[in-house]
């Protein structure tokens, strides 16, 4: 089990991507074998990897280098983007050194020859999982930074109007709310935000301080 599993306490979320059937089977067979991971989803091709990454939030994605609508490295371009949390393992027919060297530059962290064995994939997601520890670590603290010199306003707002529709509710979402209820002259539809947030995450502590000061507000 790698470190990473071993401190989150669940599997590891894998998203695979080939538009050869038989290259999707075979991987996800391979991943059968390996109780600390599970697959989340399945694409055919670059651009179905990107939707599916924003709907499932895997750990990890595993992606062809060609494939059709999109190819892997443009795919791991959007998902990155994104997701800056998202490990990659790029897979290919060919061990093309400009290909290895061009996944390198935009932070793939691993690169497998197909056809592969199961103990080349296990050695590299546990080498993935490992590096990914230390990047979320690293954004985490990065995140914290931003929380303690809070941005202005209107972007914050803009951010938290996107996240309230896509419905996340992750650390990232919910340290956004936070930030814009330090304003004491906080929209109260952003703390009716953050106090749901809070409940679906179970922080009853941070909950009912939000609810009195919530209800201060209704009282004015």
């Amino acid at each position: 089990m790698s470190q990473f599993d071993t401190q989150k306490k669940e599997k590891l979320r894998i998203l695979i991507a080939d538009d050869v059937q038989e290259t999707r089977r075979n991987t996800r067979l391979m991943m059968s074998e390996l109780n600390y991971v599970e697959v989340v989803a399945i694409a055919s091709n670059g651009l179905q990897a990107v939707e599916m990454t924003k709907e499932h939030r895997p750990d990890i994605v595993i992606l062809d280098i060609n494939m059709p609508e999109m190819d892997g490295l443009t795919a791991f371009k959007h998902i990155i983007k994104a997701y800056p949390g998202t490990g990659c393992i790029i897979i290919s027919a060919e061990n093309d050194p400009a290909t290895v060297k061009a996944a390198t530059s935009i932070g793939i962290q691993e690169y497998l020859v197909k056809p592969f064995i199961i103990e080349e994939l296990e050695a590299a997601i546990k080498h993935v999982s490992e590096l990914l520890l230390e990047t979320r670590k690293k954004i985490a603290k990065s995140n914290q930074v931003k929380t303690n010199h809070p941005a202005p306003t209107l972007p914050l707002e803009q951010l938290a109007n996107e996240y309230l529709k896509e419905g996340r509710t992750d650390d990232q979402a919910t340290q956004v709310f936070e930030r814009l209820a330090q304003n004491p002259q906080c929209d109260i539809r952003w703390l009716e935000t953050l106090a749901m947030m809070y409940a679906i995450r179970r922080e009853w502590g941070k909950l009912k301080s939000l609810a009195a000061r919530l209800e201060q507000g209704k009282n004015k």
